[in-house]
């Protein structure tokens, strides 16, 4: 398949992450500011006369009928009335369980796609909530800014960030969100801060103490690169990152890597390239 049909699902970082309250239904109340790197998986689309939804690629340890990209699909088929389906291929990058967003991304970007293959012309909100219904990361990745989030992560503000380099590692594990949000030692009722504060420094990630604590690989990894920056994870891990003003000083810290872990340097983005991908 020609690798300009094929659409990006970038990754996100997580800059900071709070936890400030809990709502009845048990989801918790996050800040956190969301930003792209250039890096991320790639889905390709092609659209069939039958209602059938077929996944092409492997996606270690996920079912094709679990799939988020395979879920979306069959949501905005339903909710759009359509009668074509889709062959969607992958070329899958992200890890799983790594913080990055790779499956809401994956899922974001087959919302978008198929809006537009299958001539639905639904706007970034109607896709945005269709996405909330998948997960509360797939809204960022619809909408296609970096952003301060709030509420479950769906509430939205743009904010214009630097677009640093960043240096990525990803431990040799996978974590499980719903093991860490339900952690009792987890902090609850961490003090909102405005975006403000956030540009002049303040904010952390709450879930670390956790994280380290439950995979002690993530705790190695974030010593390890707190030698050569501030290191910081993301989301609910595993992946830790430290910012660079030049790529050269990213990739002379990435050559120093441990030969067993896995690491990339990526550009942040606050214009997805799935954005990008629209206007072609």
């Amino acid at each position: 398949m020609n690798e300009s049909s094929y659409w990006p699902a970038p990754a996100k970082l997580n800059l900071f992450l709070h936890i400030t309250g809990r709502r009845p239904d048990g989801y918790h109340l996050l800040q956190t500011v969301f930003q792209f790197l250039d890096v991320g998986d790639e889905l390709a689309f092609t659209v069939t006369d039958n209602a059938r939804i077929t996944r092409v690629g492997a996606v270690p340890g996920v079912a094709e009928e679990v799939d988020l990209i395979v879920r979306a699909a069959r949501l905005l088929q339903r909710v759009g009335k359509v009668t074509q389906g889709a062959v969607i291929h992958i070329k899958k990058r992200l890890p799983l369980g790594g913080g990055l967003g790779g499956g809401s991304s994956d899922a974001a970007t087959t919302l978008v796609a198929l809006n537009r293959l299958w001539g639905l012309d639904f706007g970034a909100d109607r896709l945005a909530e269709l996405g909330l219904q998948l997960g509360a990361d797939v809204p960022v990745f619809v909408r296609g800014f970096a952003a301060w989030g709030e509420g479950v992560g769906e509430q939205l503000t743009p904010v214009d960030l630097p677009e640093t380099w960043f240096l990525v590692i990803v431990p040799p594990c996978q974590v499980s969100t719903i093991d860490v949000f339900s952690h009792p030692d987890l902090t609850r009722d961490a003090t909102p801060i405005t975006i403000r504060n956030f540009l002049s420094g303040a904010g952390k990630n709450v879930c670390e103490p956790v994280v380290k604590r439950l995979y002690p690989e993530v705790a190695e990894a974030m010593d390890w690169l707190e030698g050569f920056g501030a290191a910081r994870m993301s989301g609910t891990g595993a992946s830790v990152f430290a910012s660079f003003a030049e790529e050269a000083r990213a990739r002379s810290v990435l050559a120093e890597l441990p030969s067993n872990w896995r690491g990339f340097v990526a550009r942040g983005r606050n214009r997805s390239p799935l954005t990008d991908r629209l206007e072609v």
